[in-house]
């Protein structure tokens, strides 16, 4: 079977204590970014034979390198600046530590310049026996948290030019990326996501965005990144919302976006939240034509408690009342460490989970 997999996962997995220990050095400048990466270097290959141990096909280096899921990618593109932080979460805990994810915004002409990914993807390949996937933000992500207003209207005062230029410098990464041998792309957007929540919607609108227009405008900016691409490069797309130490900025089912969503925008497969009420019913599934998988993320990544293979079973079959069985396969809602913070669980529960997605797989589909 080809990606995606019936047993597959997001990408972040927790960071090894030597992995975040030494990050923390290296920010504090006691250790150089030659002795961070070799101790990253031997995190990863220690991490990789643990998520194959599971059974799973699919392996990612857990995003150890990065301390976001997205900003870290986003700022090696010129043209994109990273400051302060946004709203606080308010489904944080209490006891927070104050973080406010830092925001991007565009400062002048997008250019790739350098590889972002590359070097990392040549480890992980040189690493695992399975099938190496990378996971790099959806090109959405530069636009939506302060669409007009964060991109410099004077490098940019045609947004029809800032979107083709985003393009062309995602398109760059990804070509590189496939001349080293990558055949498992994963796209992480959250954007689409939050267009499910009202409240996103309306802060959208107040932005002086059309919250319905948006999902056309993604779809067809995603496409002129991905469309061309190699019949053996297989791309996915992860929708989240929000992932940072087990809390959520958005909450809403699929509804919303689903016709352009799974219609409109042309990645292999889908990888969607699914482990809560505050993602929706499966309905939305109805929309998903012949030709795409879709993963259901029904096993959590936020909570230490280890789900029933039997209700995962009875899940998949709801799910199954609206898309074919086929098309379908299984995973956790999210990554395990969207930021370098981690979620609330401890490495056992994440292997155990794992282990529990593989064992699902094997259950309802007879194979991994």
């Amino acid at each position: 079977m080809n990606p995606p997999f019936r047993a597959d996962h997001v990408g972040s997995l927790l960071r090894t204590p030597e992995v975040k220990e030494n990050r923390f050095k290296w920010k504090k400048g006691e250790i150089s970014a030659e002795e961070l990466r070799a101790i990253e270097d031997a995190g990863i290959a220690e991490t990789v034979k643990k998520l194959e141990a599971t059974g799973m096909k699919s392996i990612t280096d857990g995003e150890f390198r990065r301390d976001y899921f997205h900003l870290d990618f986003l700022k090696e593109l010129d043209g994109v600046t990273v400051t302060g932080g946004i709203d606080a979460n308010p489904n944080a805990k209490a006891a927070e530590d104050g973080f406010t994810p830092p925001k991007l915004s565009v400062t002048g002409k997008l250019k790739h310049v350098k590889d972002i990914q590359v070097a990392d993807f040549e480890y992980l390949k040189s690493v695992v026996t399975q099938t190496p996937k990378v996971s790099i933000p959806s090109p959405t992500m530069v636009h939506f948290r302060g669409g007009r207003k964060s991109i410099d209207i004077n490098s940019y005062p045609d947004m029809d030019e800032f979107f083709h230029d985003l393009s062309v410098a995602y398109r760059q990464e990804i070509d590189h990326l496939y001349k080293a041998g990558l055949r498992y792309l994963q796209l992480d957007d959250t954007n689409l996501a939050y267009l499910c929540d009202p409240k996103m919607r309306a802060a959208a609108a107040e932005r002086g965005e059309d919250p319905n227009e948006l999902p056309r405008t993604y779809a067809a900016l995603i496409n002129s990144v991905i469309d061309g691409r190699p019949e053996d490069l297989t791309v996915g797309i992860h929708l989240c919302r929000g992932n940072y130490r087990s809390t959520w900025f958005a909450e809403g089912g699929y509804e919303p976006v689903a016709e352009i969503l799974f219609n409109s925008i042309n990645v292999d497969a889908y990888f969607l939240e699914y482990d809560d009420e505050r993602s929706g019913d499966f309905a939305p599934l109805r929309f998903v034509p012949k030709d795409k998988n879709v993963v259901l993320g029904i096993i959590s990544s936020k909570v230490r408690a280890l789900e029933s293979i039997d209700d995962l079973a009875k899940r998949i079959d709801e799910a199954a009342q609206y898309m074919p069985l086929e098309q379908m396969c299984v995973s956790p809602q999210c990554g395990f460490s969207s930021t370098h913070h981690g979620n609330d669980l401890t490495h056992d529960d994440q292997w155990r989970k794992m282990e529990l997605v593989v064992n699902t797989a094997i259950k309802v589909w007879g194979e991994a």
